[in-house]
């Protein structure tokens, strides 16, 4: 007998991150859930708890279609897999960003073509995890930022271009939650200045504020957020936007401001007050 239970694919369910935990809020909210990551191995706890687990690369087109293959029906499918990469943009390498890109913007519209067959018949909905990134400037972290407002809106473009096929995109705009993911950065990205760098002067700073050591015990419990997300996607007429995870509601409240207003806020929060003295207490002109 066929189940009757509404199904939800969520990319990039590796434990630790938001995606393992939207997968448990899914599955208590009554929902099939199909959870997906590049390395199965990586959701060891999530199969072992009920969820159903896939293999999904969603750089290869190839890992991509063998997935969806693997899917009868689908209601929901959720772009939250992605990486991030930090630099002053003066020393950024454009490689590096690219690739960025591939991950953050053009692998989640792979995803999105590739199911939304199953999307139109289900008449059902595409997530977008976007972050406030996407809506706030934010130092160093230029290109994951950059990455995040295309994905954003791509998936405004994207509702508005599926509302014929009765398929909802909602945009999911998340602050800051107690994840793996500051600490994955530090192992899979450079956090070192090059040497030349125009930022020499203050180095150790800029270096702790592309590390994030500001915000490394900072955000809202990962079940907690994926639990209020939910809830917001389970409404009959779920919002366009959904702003969840601590500073979201302070990014969105900045949006009405003009522009500028929350600069002097941000620069504490990521501390670019202390690379700014430093720098200028230091007085050299780079070579």
């Amino acid at each position: 007998m066929a189940s009757t239970k509404r199904t939800v694919l969520i990319t990039g369910c590796s434990e630790g991150g938001m995606g393992a935990a939207l997968a448990v809020a899914f599955q208590e909210a009554g929902l099939h859930v199909y959870a997906t990551a590049r390395d199965p191995t990586k959701m060891a706890s999530l199969g072992r708890a009920g969820i159903e687990t896939l293999t999904l690369d969603i750089l290869s087109t190839d890992s991509i279609a063998a997935c969806v293959a693997k899917l009868p029906s689908l209601d929901i499918l959720v772009n939250n897999a992605g990486n991030s990469y930090s630099m002053p943009i003066s020393d950024l390498s454009l490689n590096d960003a690219k690739q960025l890109f591939n991950i953050n913007v053009w692998a989640q519209l792979a995803v999105s073509q590739a199911f939304l067959p199953l999307l139109i018949k289900s008449k059902g909905m595409i997530v977008n995890q976007t972050s406030v990134v996407a809506a706030t400037a934010a130092p160093f972290q230029s290109a994951y930022n950059a990455s995040k407002a295309a994905i954003s809106m791509f998936s405004d473009c994207q509702r508005l271009e599926l509302e014929p096929f009765d398929v909802k995109v909602i945009d999911l705009k998340t602050g800051a939650v107690a994840t793996n993911l500051i600490k994955n950065q530090k192992t899979q990205t450079p956090m070192s200045l090059p040497e030349g760098s125009i930022y020499e002067p203050a180095r150790e700073a800029v270096e702790s504020a592309m590390r994030n050591d500001k915000m490394a015990d900072a955000g809202t419990p990962a079940i907690q957020w994926a639990k209020e997300v939910v809830g917001d996607l389970m409404r009959k007429s779920p919002p366009l936007v959904i702003w969840r995870g601590a500073h979201a509601r302070m990014v969105r409240i900045g949006t009405f401001m003009p522009h500028g207003m929350m600069d002097s806020t941000i620069k504490k929060m990521t501390g670019l007050d202390v690379v700014e003295q430093k720098v200028r207490a230091d007085g050299r002109i780079p070579r």
